[in-house]
């Protein structure tokens, strides 16, 4: 039988999962799988500390630093360098139906996907998931001078890989 502390976690999962998932994809630079493998690890461990979980606080930031901990730890796995060789390339060509926003999202998760972990994370955080750098600090267990130099060698590093500029992020988020 379920306890109220189970009903009030099942409640919160499943009105915030979605949001969960939109920025672990973004921290994944677009792999599915992997965004779900770290929104399902950050869940069980906000399970397991939901009773510590404070009223003021909120449970969808405690959530968000869970999964930016889970992503920076999940970044140092050896199996996530792995690399699978082939015999020849794929052919390779746009998918089907891709216009121009399709295009811009697969050219900036290319580009995200370069940076190191934590300026990947501080530019997600700051640009895509629309924090102020106060609560990015809080994420990332580190200060706010930390997330403000990460940012600004994240977008440095960006506006290198970047070969045109994008008009708007809107619909890479």
């Amino acid at each position: 039988m379920a306890t109220d502390r189970d009903k009030e976690f099942t409640s919160y999962v499943h009105s915030d999962r979605g949001r969960m998932i939109r920025l672990a994809r973004l921290l994944a630079t677009g792999d599915v799988h992997w965004a779900e493998d770290l929104v399902q690890t950050a869940l069980t461990k906000l399970y397991l500390k939901w009773g510590a979980v404070r009223p003021e606080v909120g449970a969808a930031r405690y959530a968000d630093k869970i999964l930016v901990n889970v992503f920076i730890d999940e970044k140092r796995r050896f199996w996530r360098h792995r690399e699978t060789l082939t015999e020849e390339l794929a052919e390779a060509g746009p998918p089907a139906g891709s216009g121009s926003g399709a295009e811009d999202r697969l050219t900036i998760l290319a580009a995200l996907a370069e940076l190191p972990k934590r300026q990947r994370a501080a530019v997600v955080l700051r640009f895509f998931a629309d924090l102020d750098v106060a609560t990015v600090a809080e994420l990332m267990t580190c200060s706010q001078g930390t997330v403000k130099s990460q940012t600004a060698r994240g977008l440095d590093t960006l506006r290198d890989l970047m070969t045109e500029p994008l008009d708007t992020l809107e619909h890479v988020r």
